[in-house]
């Protein structure tokens, strides 16, 4: 549910949807878009409590690693280059209720 909010979100920002959940055994990438000529690689967090921790800062190193190694392969099953395509790694954080939630886009979160 929360990836499809945020994929629906992300469209009427102007985002096209190239693929949702793909998995791979080094990682998974909830959800893959492009920008234009970029491809975005995007993580979505949700939290209906935010008492102890935002959805944003449930990702930590090591999760940025499985999604970067994710895109990766992405990237080589579709026969990309990474020196020739522009990609970015995004986060959409989702907070309250899925039914009205509080919307964060975080664009170059990796960086």
């Amino acid at each position: 549910m929360a990836e499809k909010i945020a994929a629906d979100f992300l469209k009427k920002q102007g985002l096209r949807l190239l693929q949702s959940q793909f998995r791979t055994r080094l990682g998974e990438i909830d959800l893959i878009m492009q920008d234009d000529v970029t491809l975005v690689f995007v993580e979505v967090r949700f939290r209906s409590n935010t008492t102890y921790r935002s959805p944003e800062e449930s990702i930590d190193g090591r999760k940025q690693k499985r999604i970067i190694h994710a895109a990766y392969a992405y990237l080589s099953r579709k026969k990309l280059s990474e020196d020739t395509t522009p990609c970015r790694f995004d986060v959409l954080a989702l907070s309250g209720s899925l039914n009205k939630p509080n919307i964060t886009w975080i664009k170059d979160a990796f960086e």
